[in-house]
């Protein structure tokens, strides 16, 4: 079985030595699974299980552990190699959009250029020379317009927009294939790890206060909590109870605060973990490409849509075959594609900005539900400060350090027995002599 990476994060991210508690608080794992891939994981590189007199157990991992893995597991081999892939191909295909707009535009440019010159030659031909200087403008169509739209493709790497960019701090962006792509698409669900973060931070917050908490100290974290009775009764607590471990207590008044034994154990002494006040959702961005990488985009997919209906208008043209030949055919062929792409183009977009809109009104109405939750946590009544004042009757940290260890992996047991019995003799002789006194 491959190792789970967040259990080799946070093992990482904790000095190669921590209890299944130090991990639960860091990744905000589900406390069985972290104590059954703590368990592989140990299996699997060599690591060593430390057992305190409490009984409690560390695990100390090789700091090269990952290497370990990676020279055991192929999987783990092709996973790296599959990742270092999957970010080529992911540009390729982002890439991909900006190149096949600009081809667009540009067989529809060719084919306009080749179907005017055409018609304006047969108009030459039958009208003689009084009309040669009407085709000579028909022809000068596609010139011009080059003259109008060819900064489209420069602007972006103007030196002194770049620089004028720099000089105000803003970070260097995307370039312009990427840019067409992010347009389109977006960037992605910017709270695509939100459950990750939500446990990490429950996870922090549990910690933080030695593992015993009051219900609305989590209360900012989730997404619904009921209204009413449903929130009196806490019911919400549930999955956090679940996930960690925990067990009610209740206080004499009939209150109850919630106690997490597992996350009390430590393999060594943490100061509190900065946690945000409350659970923030991102707001969806149309794009984090720059404000004018979005007009030039835009600008030309206008002109791509607009260039088709042209081109559209002029493949109607009688006889245009046997003018011009083959080409004409292809363009005829491929036409429906140009024209579903440009339309595509812009409306894809134009349908994500309303959506993003309603997107983010529901995201705003969660975050200010959650900072409601939070702020009362700073003014607190008098019932909240009766729970907050009894779950602190249960709050301890139980450190497991190399002179608490009753039995370790790391050396041989007749060691291990040789060591205790010296310092079982130690202990009595100590009290003994307490006692003659």
């Amino acid at each position: 079985m491959t190792p789970n990476p967040n259990i080799m994060q946070a093992v990482e991210q904790l000095g190669y030595r921590v209890t299944v508690g130090d991990v639960v608080a860091k990744a905000g794992l589900d406390v069985n699974f972290a104590q059954r891939e703590l368990l592989a994981l140990a299996s699997d590189v060599g690591g060593n299980l430390q057992v305190a007199e409490s009984g409690e157990i560390a695990y100390s991992f090789p700091q090269n552990f990952r290497d370990i893995l990676r020279n055991k597991f192929l999987w783990l081999q092709l996973q790296e190699w599959w990742a270092k892939i999957w970010r080529v191909l992911f540009y390729l295909i982002r890439i991909s959009f900006g190149i096949v707009l600009l081809a667009s535009i540009l067989l529809i440019i060719v084919s306009i250029t080749v179907i005017l010159t055409a018609l304006n030659s047969s108009n030459n031909n039958s009208g003689g020379s009084s009309n040669s200087n009407s085709g000579d403008g028909g022809f000068r169509v596609m010139p011009y317009f080059f003259n109008d739209w060819w900064w489209f493709f420069y602007w972006n790497n103007d030196p002194y927009y770049r620089r004028e960019r720099q000089n105000h701090g803003e970070p260097d962006e995307m370039n312009f294939l990427e840019s067409v792509f992010s347009f389109i698409f977006g960037d992605g669900n910017p709270n695509y790890n939100l459950n990750e973060r939500r446990w990490q931070a429950i996870g922090r917050i549990i910690r933080n206060h030695q593992g015993a908490i009051a219900a609305e100290q989590i209360a900012p974290y989730l997404d619904r909590i009921g209204q009413g009775v449903s929130a009196d009764y806490e019911g919400y607590m549930l999955p956090v109870l679940t996930r960690f471990e925990g067990r009610p207590e209740v206080s004499p008044e009939g209150q109850i605060v919630y106690h997490f034994p597992t996350l009390q154990t430590t393999a060594a002494e943490n100061n509190p973990q900065p946690v945000a006040s409350y659970l923030r959702e991102f707001l969806y961005k149309f794009s984090e490409a720059s404000s004018g990488q979005i007009w030039l985009a835009a600008g030309l997919g206008v002109v791509n849509l607009g260039g088709a209906l042209i081109l559209g208008k002029l493949l109607g043209t009688p006889g245009l075959v046997a003018k011009i030949g083959e080409f004409i055919i292809f363009v005829q062929a491929v036409y429906p594609m140009l024209l579903t792409y440009g339309v595509a183009f812009l409306s894809i977009p134009l349908v994500r900005y309303f959506w993003i809109q309603w997107r983010n009104s529901q995201i705003e109405a969660r975050n200010q539900a959650r900072q409601q939750r939070a702020a009362r946590l700073n003014q607190p009544d008098e019932t909240l400060r009766q729970k907050l004042n009894y779950a602190r009757q249960f709050a301890a940290e139980n450190v497991i350090s190399g002179q608490d260890l009753a039995y370790t992996t790391e050396t041989d047991l007749m060691e291990q027995e040789s060591a205790q019995s010296a310092k079982l003799d130690a202990e009595w002789q100590r009290r003994l002599n307490q006692s003659d006194v």
